[in-house]
Order: structure tokens, then C-alpha cells, then sequence
């Protein structure tokens, strides 16, 4: 395969970047699901490369694009909040606003970097969206929990009495109507739109396109639900004494437990991720049509992926937020022009993203910025680019590489897990206090406080 990336200057590539938001790889086809239906996200990987060991630097939704979006590890800028890009770096440019200053046409549709979901879909606002990134932005307003349609709530409600509630929890709705009723049908045609007009536009373009789904609350037109029913949803086994070994801090904000689901609304609510994934895929499909249709795929790079994963079910966690590896990694698909189907094994993260689509465009790559131009991958999947990578949440890191994963809580006395992905890659046996690993514990406790200084210092080249 040759990817050529030495465009004329007039000729630079376009960039089409797709963000799902709370996406599990896990949930795709092209990663091995076998239940549920991505179609249009699969054959976007038969022609270009999928990332199996791709993750997020912070495992909730507003500092992993803060992170991504300005080109900086949560821990560079002090940012985990819901807060904008431009808070993080200040003067300096966003990777859109970076493009744009280079004579790129940037806009975003929906969100890409933080909104909140169900409220900020439901008014139609900007979030903490940073202006100054955009050549254009739309917002895709859309009901939410509300939409008309048979809803449940899952959460909360061991005795199935409690009515549909709003708010960032666990509610499936079997919606009335359409895909344009919803935020991500709308996005599709906006983004169907901007591309058709692109195609006259004399300078290149950077179109970020964010979809909400499957974000809770698990909201699609009940079409969408028939290949799913709860009853035949499977969920992963349980093993006894799971959370014996790990800190407290290391159990996840949502489990079976707090949230007093009973199985049948486990179920339920996979059953309506589920649809929810497909119902975003679908939306997907159309702005890949509309790609081809407007003549300018051969020259458009595109990235498909999800601001962090998702647990479901999973160590009887559910949601975001742990820094396990069903919420750190992520799906990661970039194709390019002429592309064709490759799987790269290697350990990249969504920071490299930035880099990344600087060279391929022919642009110089910021110096300032912490991510790795993993163009090299794009040609030979079988390439190092890091020996491990760094995520957390608000209450600690997690440093991964292909064996080990350590992670480490805040606290005077930290709080620690080591696990051996090679021996035990669903993370259930936590080797912190064995005496047989101390070797190895003290390695990875070297590498965690090198990685962090060159973090904070950035000093990571």
C-alpha cells in the first residue's frame, strides 16, 4: 500500500473527523461485536486502517476533548472539568483553529468539544465549545428523554413505578418518527449539507461532525430497536469477590448495584446502547455517502472515533469514568484517500490525532503539542510508536502498556492495581501486593512518575 502525503499546496488534503460520544469499541462489528449492527463504521474500516489498542487521555467526556482538541495531557493544563480548549492552552491554537490559521474552512457540527447531554442537545447550545476553532459551528437541537415513544427508566427504579426522568441517567425511548426528530439525524443532513457546498469552495476543509449517540439517555426511533430485544441480550459473566482486591476508589461512579438495576433492566439497557449504536451508524453511512457523491473521498482523510469507551456491564460497572480498559480504549478507524482494510495493533491515543493530521496534510506539527504523528502506522501497522499510555479520571491515572497495566489513585497514601493484560486481560486479578510482581510494580512506578514529569514539563519527545 502507498499512501501519498506530499499534496501541493492547493491541493491539501480535507479532513473529515466523526466523534461518537460514550462509544464502546466493544460495540462495533468491525472490533468483533456479533450482535450488534454497524454496517457503515465497518466499511469504513475495509478501507482504512483500525487501531485495536487506541485510548482516551481522560475517561469522561469534557477533558478528553479538552485534551484531544488543544493538544495536551488532562494533567499538562490541570483541566478534568467540563471546561472549554481554549481554557486549557489559552492563546494557544486548538487543532481546528490551528488548521484554520493554515487556510483551512473549519467547522463543527454538534459536539465536538463538550456539551452536555440531554440538557445542551435539548436547548441546542454551544457547551463549552471553543468559537475561535470555527469557520462555521451548528448546534443540532433535538427532544432527548422526551421524544414521543414507549420510555423507560432503568436506573434507580427496582420496581419498574418510577416515570421517565430527564437528566444525565439510564432512559430508553423507543421514539415516534423519524431520525431528523432526533440531534443526530439532524447532524447527518447539516454535515450532507456542508459537504455539498464544500465541493465549490476554493480552499481545503476540517469538518468536525459529533454525534451524541449512544450517550444516555438511549434514545432512537423504535425501529432501531427490533434486532434488539432485551430478552436475548447477553451480559457478560460475573466473577465473585470482583471488587475484593481493587481500591475503593478504583469501583466505577455507576454499578449494578447503586444504580439497583435488576437483570432484566441490564438487559434492557443493552438492548438499547445497542440501538442507539446503530441508529448513530446509520447517521454515519449518510455523511459517508454524501462524501463520495460530492467527489471530494479521494481527497478527504477520514477518522472515526469516540471520546472514551464505555462499561456495560462489565465488572458490574456501567457507564464511563473507571480506568479499566473497557473505559479507557477506544475505536479508532482513520482512512485515506485509496485506502485499504489494515489493523494496526500498536498503542496510540487520541492526542496523536492532531499530529497526525498535520503531517498527512503537509503542515509542520506544533512543537508545543504531547501527542505522536502515528502517520507511519498508515503504511506499516506493525510499527512502535510508544511503549505505553496514559488516561485518568478525577481520581487517579492509569499507565498501560501491552502487558501491564498500573494504575494509581490520589490520596496521601496512594492506592494502587497492576494487572497482567497477557495472563488476565479482563483486569480481574489485581497483583499490587504479590510478592512475585514486586519487580515489576517498581517499574511501573518508575515509568508512572518519568511519564507524569514529562508530562507536566513537556518533555516528552
Amino acid at each position: 500500500m502507498c499512501i501519498t502525503v506530499c499534496v501541493s499546496a492547493k491541493d491539501k488534503y480535507n479532513v473529515l473527523f466523526i466523534i461518537s460520544d460514550d462509544l464502546s469499541a466493544t460495540a462495533l462489528s468491525s472490533y468483533g461485536n456479533q450482535v450488534c449492527k454497524t454496517p457503515n463504521i465497518d466499511r469504513l474500516a475495509e478501507r482504512g486502517t483500525l487501531f485495536t489498542k487506541a485510548y482516551c487521555q481522560a475517561t469522561y467526556c469534557g477533558p478528553s476533548r479538552a485534551s484531544f482538541m488543544s493538544g495536551y495531557y488532562p494533567d499538562a493544563t490541570g483541566v478534568f472539568g467540563y471546561v472549554s480548549g481554549r481554557k486549557a492552552i489559552g492563546d494557544r491554537e486548538t487543532w481546528a483553529e490551528y488548521f484554520k490559521n493554515q487556510g483551512y474552512h473549519t467547522a463543527r457540527v454538534s459536539k465536538i468539544f463538550h456539551m452536555p447531554v440531554p440538557k445542551g442537545i435539548e436547548e441546542g447550545s454551544d457547551g463549552s465549545d471553543d468559537p475561535r476553532s470555527w469557520s462555521e459551528k451548528y448546534n443540532c437541537q433535538g427532544p432527548e428523554w422526551k421524544a414521543l415513544g414507549v420510555g423507560e427508566t432503568l436506573e434507580g427504579n427496582p420496581d419498574g413505578k418510577r416515570p421517565v426522568v430527564g437528566g444525565n441517567t439510564f432512559v430508553r425511548v423507543e421514539a415516534e418518527g423519524d431520525d431528523l426528530v432526533h440531534s443526530d439525524g439532524k447532524a447527518a443532513v447539516k454535515a450532507i449539507e456542508l459537504l455539498n457546498k464544500y465541493k465549490d469552495m476554493d480552499k481545503p476543509f476540517f469538518l468536525g461532525v459529533g454525534f451524541v449517540r449512544p450517550h444516555v439517555p438511549f434514545v432512537a426511533p423504535k425501529k432501531y430497536y427490533k434486532d434488539y430485544p432485551w430478552q436475548e441480550m447477553e451480559l457478560p459473566s460475573k466473577l465473585e469477590g470482583d471488587w475484593n482486591d481493587i481500591p475503593k476508589k478504583g469501583i466505577n461512579y455507576k454499578t449494578s448495584e447503586n444504580m439497583k438495576m435488576s437483570l432484566e433492566q441490564q438487559k434492557k439497557a443493552v438492548s438499547a446502547y445497542y440501538a442507539s449504536v446503530t441508529y448513530m451508524d446509520v447517521q454515519v453511512g449518510k455523511v459517508l455517502d454524501a462524501l463520495e457523491d460530492s467527489g471530494q473521498a479521494d481527497k478527504t482523510i477520514v477518522i472515526f472515533t469516540s471520546d472514551h469507551g464505555y462499561h456495560l456491564g462489565e465488572h458490574d460497572f456501567w457507564a464511563k469514568v473507571s480506568l479499566k480498559d473497557e473505559s479507557i480504549r477506544v475505536p479508532l478507524i482513520i482512512s485515506m484517500p485509496g485506502g485499504e482494510a489494515l489493523q494496526s495493533d500498536s498503542l496510540v491515543e487520541l492526542l496523536d490525532l492532531f499530529p497526525t493530521t498535520t503531517k498527512l496534510c503537509t503542515l509542520e506539527i506544533p512543537d508545543r503539542i504531547q501527542g505522536k504523528d502515528i502517520s507511519e502506522l498508515l503504511r506499516d501497522p506493525q510499527i512502535k510508536v510508544r511503549e505505553n499510555i496514559l488516561s485518568a479520571n478525577n481520581k487517579g491515572w492509569v499507565l498501560q502498556g501491552k502487558r501491564w497495566s498500573y494504575s494509581r489513585y490520589k490520596g496521601k497514601t496512594p492506592n494502587e492495581e497492576l494487572f497482567d493484560l497477557q495472563k488476565d486481560p479482563k483486569q480481574y486479578t489485581n497483583l499490587i501486593k504479590n510478592p512475585e510482581y514486586l519487580h515489576v510494580v517498581k517499574e511501573m512506578r518508575t515509568a508512572f512518575t518519568n511519564k507524569m514529569k514529562a508530562v507536566k514539563t513537556n518533555d516528552l519527545k
